[in-house]
Order: C-alpha cells, then sequence, then structure tokens
C-alpha cells in the first residue's frame, strides 16, 4: 500500500519541527519522520546560540514563552588573542532586549515538540527514511518504522536533517577547516553576566556562552590539539583555557563533560529538486563562529512554510513555488557562508601582517556606531533584516 501527504517533513529536530508547526493551519496534510526516539534527542548536550531574530520567530510560533534554562546575551564581547583588538556589540545600542540567547537543545527540542502535539500534524518517531526519489510528478520516499517497511508520495519532500539521502545524486560541497570544537561547561571566578566571549586565535576562535552560573565554551583547534584536549584531567584542561583565553572572567574553577566533533563547510549544490527542498543542515552546515547555523536554519524554515502558504494547492512542489523559495533565500545563505567561512579563514592563522590587520580592523569597528550595529543587526536577522 502507497501512503500519500501533501508534505513530508524529513528530521524532526528543531528546525523541521519549527516548519511543520508555521504550517499547522495550512489544512496540508503533513508527515514529520524523525529517526531518533525522544530520549535519545533529550540526550543531546548541546547548547544552542538563539539570536534574537530567532527568538522572534519562535515567538510567533507559541513556544518561546514555554522554553526554560533560557540565559540572555546583552553583550558581545569580541578580541583577538596577543593584539589590543577589542570591540563590544551592546543590545541596549540595538534597542533590543537581547541580542541572542543560550538555551539547551533538548529545552527547544521539547517545547517544540509538545506544540507540535496539539496539531493535526503526523509526528512518526523512531521512522527511518531510508530512500528519497524525486520526479516530475512528486517526491516519493521509503522508510522503516516498527519494524515495517512504508512506501509515501508526497507533493513536497523537505529534509530539515543531514541531507544524507541525496548525497549519491547531489553530493554536497565540502570545505575542511583542519579543525575540532571541543565543547563543555565551565565555570569562573569573575563571571560577567549577560556577556558572550568570542577570542579569535592562530589556532581557531573560542567562544564562551553564558548559561546558568557559567559558561558553555566552544574551544577550536586542530584535530590533533582537540584529541589532547578530551585526554587532559579537570586541572591541565582549566589551566591551558586559561592561558588561552586570559583573565576576562578570572580564573576558571570546574568543567563538566567534555565532548569534540569536527568542524567544516558543507553546502548543498542546490536547496531545490523538483519537489524537493532542503533547509537547515541539510542544505548548510556551518562552522559555529558567530553562532549562524542555526539562526539560519530556522530563517530557512520559516521563508519556506511563508511560500507555501502564499501559493496556489496546485503549486505545491512545483517549479515555480521552489524558485520562489530558492530566490527568497539566496542572498542570506550565500552572506552567512561567506560571513562564517571568511572568518575562520582570516583569523585562523598567525601570519604577522594579517594580525597586526585584523586587530586594527577590531578595534576600528568599536569607534564606528554605523559599522557595529550593522554587524549586530546582520548577526541578529541576516542578510534580509
Amino acid at each position: 500500500m502507497i501512503e500519500r501527504c501533501d508534505i513530508a517533513i524529513i528530521g524532526g529536530g528543531p528546525v523541521g519541527t519549527a516548519l511543520a508547526l508555521a504550517l499547522r493551519e495550512s489544512g496540508l496534510n503533513i508527515m514529520v519522520f524523525e529517526a531518533r526516539k525522544p530520549e535519545e534527542q533529550n540526550a543531546d548536550p548541546r547548547a544552542l546560540a538563539i539570536s534574537y531574530g530567532s527568538r522572534l520567530l519562535l515567538d510567533k510560533l507559541g513556544v518561546w514563552k514555554q522554553i526554560e534554562q533560557v540565559s540572555p546575551i546583552k553583550t558581545i564581547h569580541v578580541s583577538q588573542k596577543d593584539t589590543h583588538g577589542l570591540t563590544l556589540l551592546h543590545a541596549a545600542e540595538m534597542k533590543v532586549p537581547a541580542l541572542g540567547y543560550v538555551l539547551p537543545y533538548p529545552a527547544l527540542q521539547t517545547s517544540l515538540y509538545l506544540s507540535l502535539q496539539r496539531t493535526k500534524v503526523a509526528y512518526l518517531e523512531g521512522a527511518s527514511v531510508s530512500s528519497l526519489t524525486s520526479g516530475t510528478a512528486g517526491a516519493t520516499l521509503v522508510y522503516q518504522h516498527e519494524g515495517r517497511e512504508h512506501h509515501l508520495e508526497t507533493s513536497l519532500a523537505v529534509v530539515a536533517d543531514g541531507g544524507k539521502l541525496l548525497e549519491t545524486s547531489r553530493p554536497s560541497k565540502v570545505s575542511e577547516y583542519g579543525q575540532s570544537a571541543v565543547i563543555a561547561h565551565i565555570t569562573c571566578a569573575m563571571p560577567q553576566t549577560d556577556t558572550a566571549f568570542e577570542r579569535f586565535t592562530a589556532q581557531g576562535p573560542v567562544a564562551l556562552l553564558p548559561y546558568k552560573e557559567g559558561y558553555e565554551i566552544v574551544w577550536t583547534g586542530s584535530h590533533t590539539q582537540a584529541k589532547e584536549m578530551l585526554k587532559w584531567d579537570d586541572e591541565i584542561f582549566l589551566s591551558e583555557l586559561h592561558q588561552h583565553f586570559g583573565d576576562a572572567v578570572g580564573a576558571f574553577l570546574t568543567v563538566g563533560k567534555r565532548s569534540s566533533f569536527p568542524l567544516r563547510l558543507k553546502r548543498a549544490p542546490d536547496t531545490t529538486l523538483p519537489h524537493t527542498v532542503l533547509i537547515g543542515n541539510a542544505a548548510q552546515t556551518l562552522h559555529p563562529v558567530a553562532g549562524q547555523g542555526f539562526n539560519m536554519g530556522i530563517r530557512d524554515a520559516w521563508e519556506l512554510a511563508r511560500i507555501i502558504l502564499r501559493a496556489e494547492p496546485a503549486e505545491l512542489g512545483m517549479a515555480k513555488m521552489l524558485t520562489h523559495y530558492r530566490i527568497a533565500r539566496c542572498v542570506d545563505r550565500n552572506a552567512g557562508i561567506g560571513f562564517t567561512d571568511g572568518l575562520v579563514r582570516i583569523f585562523s592563522n598567525d601570519l604577522p601582517l594579517l594580525k597586526s590587520g585584523r586587530g586594527w580592523a577590531i578595534s576600528a569597528l568599536d569607534r564606528l556606531q554605523f559599522a557595529k550595529k550593522y554587524v549586530a543587526k546582520r548577526m541578529m536577522f541576516g542578510a534580509n533584516g
């Protein structure tokens, strides 16, 4: 038996679930496929950096007030190691309550999931999609659920997580940075409430994101350096971090469980195929510098929902609708990719001429109010903001 629906969303993480929520009043038959069980999703150790713009979108979806353990970012402290380069971005200068927020991945996922359960959208947990075929008449999925194989036809397939289904026919463009990120929760002697730190170093950026009584740290280095960081005992880790980061928050006191993941730029050559759209990490996976990846995914979902709601039913998944989406996301997508990729390549080296020029540029940014506001606005709302 072949099942049918109007929209099939592959990936029930925050981006896919946000899209489904945005379409909950559309009257369309929507199915969300998530391979992981709830306990697997809630075990995700990451803390997410949510921009103010993403907070507004989540508020429109009716989920923001339900999210617990949210820490605001009211100031962003940007510096470069071994230079006097420094700039400060303030929420007050932008006339917003916060530039962004830090919250645990499970808290956001749970809020989105519970909100979706109150709709007519079908959410299949433990449903693994093994095949996706795009054709002129629609898209066809093969998925496994509760020990059985199912076939489904849909007018529009939205790949919202990973994009591995299309790698054979449409491989992504991958740029390796030669870096990995080590993440952990730390406490320190002099935490600066509501202040996030982005410090550029020759081995890669290190970010401190305010969360609870301390910070979530994202410390990048070569793959070899990251492996060594995971082997250090707590005392050595905290001492090395202090030497690497500096005295801005005083001595580092404790560090929680550490984990590591490789960093690369992964970009799908096309975000649309016949009756198929790629959004979020399926469309682009970015370096975590400046915290743009997840926020771009939320904007992908919001824009796609807007275009679906404006389209005639017969246009769902057709070339006209897909072209509108691709054009609408082109500027923001390319600008976000170029911004994060450029930061990594320009700052992750120790070339003397570049080093002095970078320090001067960071300090100059702090003195140019119009430039600071431009950068802050782009970080909050993307290039279309």
